[in-house]
């Protein structure tokens, strides 16, 4: 199936012609902004000008763990469709006073063509969200986090993280976006890294972070990139896609933005996704879940 198609079961007089439609429809390369005009078409589902949004919010959080030298800050954008929330990472300040108030009671397609592109992004994230939430029967495999400090939580989803990786000890992973957590849980599993972030600095260890993505996977001094939902929200995501299609290189997703849009990329430069739809993890010290695609233990395409 195309990624970001879904279709009724053919009939048995159709099963020949939908099969062949299917096997032609999967050896296409999709794109964001293919799967973003087919959602404003109505071709994904419901008529996107007639769904609205109820609810647009912002998060907005400092974190400084327990025995750790460093914190950060994130501010996410999320709107609500009927059961769904759909966000978007955005840098601390950057999302203007009037976004939320241009969300609120907006219909989907006007938020697809909305200049900030944060707001595109959650809209579509709702919108799919909205269509085919992490169940199994959209391919998703839920792992269940523990109760437990913001750091301990931090950790469990990072294990979870790397576990869909399928490399041997020793393999270099390009890491988009640094958590300190997930480069924790790659070291304990031998694997190197090289952390990469927009903001550059160091990491908990003093290690250098890298600031231009697309340099990195073009050095080919990675097997494998291990990449943030953030990458939708400041548009370097297709770029990482289009080079792990054309090169054959794992890319792992986790994902808080987009936890929605990114599995529709399974098998289309997209090896595996970590999604975590709102609320996150850093919310409460309640148990809480992540949900699974692809990845090295099993496959799982919606």
């Amino acid at each position: 199936m195309k990624a970001g198609l879904r279709t009724p079961a053919p009939t048995h007089e159709s099963a020949h012609e939908s099969a062949h439609e299917a096997a032609h429809e999967s050896a296409r390369e999709v794109d964001y902004e293919e799967l973003a005009a087919r959602a404003l078409a109505g071709e994904l589902g419901p008529d996107p000008r007639t769904e609205r949004i109820a609810v647009a919010f912002s998060t907005r959080q400092a974190v400084r763990h327990d025995g750790r030298g460093s914190g950060y800050r994130n501010e996410v954008l999320s709107l609500r469709l009927g059961a769904a929330v759909g966000s978007c990472a955005v840098e601390p300040g950057e999302l203007p006073d009037g976004a939320i108030d241009d969300c609120v009671g907006a219909g989907i397609a006007d938020l697809l063509q909305h200049p900030l592109l944060a707001v595109r992004v959650a809209a579509l994230d709702a919108y799919l969200m909205h269509l085919t939430p992490h169940t199994p029967e959209h391919g998703a495999r839920t792992v269940r986090l523990p109760a437990g400090s913001s750091l301990a939580k931090s950790q469990a989803r990072a294990r979870t993280v790397v576990e869909l990786l399928d490399l041997p000890a020793g393999a270099t992973v390009l890491v988009v976006g640094v958590v300190n957590s997930l480069l924790e849980a790659l070291r304990s599993r031998g694997l190197r890294y090289v952390p990469c972030d927009l903001k550059g600095g160091t990491t908990e260890w003093g290690e250098p972070v890298a600031t231009d993505a697309l340099a990195e996977v073009e050095s080919g001094r990675c097997d494998a990139v291990l990449a943030s939902g953030m990458t939708l929200g400041n548009g370097t995501f297709e770029p990482l896609r289009r080079h792990a299609l054309t090169h054959e290189r794992q890319l792992v997703m986790f994902a808080q933005t987009g936890s929605a849009i990114l599995p529709r990329f399974l098998g289309h430069g997209v090896s595996a996704v970590c999604a975590e739809p709102y609320p996150f993890f850093w919310l409460d010290g309640g148990p809480g879940a992540i949900h699974c695609y692809g990845g090295a233990h099993e496959g799982g395409a919606r």
